[in-house]
């Protein structure tokens, strides 16, 4: 009989054995909520405790308010230079515009000692080497700059103290060959009147046509129809 109850318990065929806990399960739970809330409160206490050790809030927040200024530092001067950029520039500008009318002036001052030195070169040319009365021709040049254009000038004087007034007229013929034969053209308009006391200077700019050329100009001052002054210029 005890060798069946051995054999029966040692076998498949033995009865289910049930343990059960001496701990209810509603106090079970009660006790893992009560453990993990302390869990979660001793968390946050270090947590708390740490950011208040390491003193990240009341830094986060002094770098907060020192970044502010600086920020409204770095505006202020970004402004300032704006400002100081602005002027210099206008600086600049009003310099620059500056710097162009002495460059202006230079270049008409230029022009002006060029012209003082042609009035020059034609004053030291009214001392006529002989007492004269009257008109006279000093100074004819001529000159082609180009096919078709010829560029002359003349000085007419009146070599003499208290010269009465001169009115009259000045011509200018050219002469040369056109297609190898003679060829002969005055001053376009027939002349350019003269009024003058002690000097005049007549320059300009005549057409001649492209296929001529010009061996000799002659300048002639008439007042009325009488020839005054009578002057002949080779062209080279």
């Amino acid at each position: 009989m005890r060798l069946k109850l051995l054999r029966r318990r040692l076998t498949v065929s033995a009865p289910r054995v049930a343990i059960r806990s001496a701990m209810p399960w509603p106090l079970r739970w009660m006790a893992l909520a009560v453990v993990f809330g302390l869990c979660a409160a001793i968390a946050l206490w270090a947590f708390e405790f740490g950011k208040s050790i390491a003193g990240l809030d009341s830094r986060s927040r002094d770098e907060l308010v020192a970044l502010r200024q600086e920020v409204a530092r770095l505006r202020e001067e970004t402004r300032v230079r704006v400002d100081a950029s602005s002027a210099e520039g206008s600086l600049l500008t009003a310099e620059r515009a500056a710097l162009e009318r002495v460059t202006a002036r230079v270049r008409q001052l230029e022009a002006d000692n060029r012209t003082l030195r042609d009035d020059l070169g034609f004053f030291e040319k009214l001392i006529p080497a002989a007492r004269a009365d009257g008109v006279s021709i000093r100074g004819l040049q001529a000159e082609p700059i180009g096919a078709g254009q010829l560029r002359w000038q003349v000085l007419v004087i009146q070599p003499v103290r208290n010269a009465p007034e001169f009115k009259g007229r000045l011509e200018l013929l050219v002469e040369g060959t056109r297609d190898g034969r003679p060829w002969t053209q005055p001053l376009p308009g027939g002349g350019q009147a003269l009024q003058f006391e002690h000097y005049r200077r007549v320059e300009g700019v005549s057409e001649i046509p492209a296929n001529a050329v010009v061996k000799t100009v002659t300048a002639r001052v008439l007042e009325g129809s009488a020839v005054r002054a009578v002057q002949h210029f080779p062209v080279e």
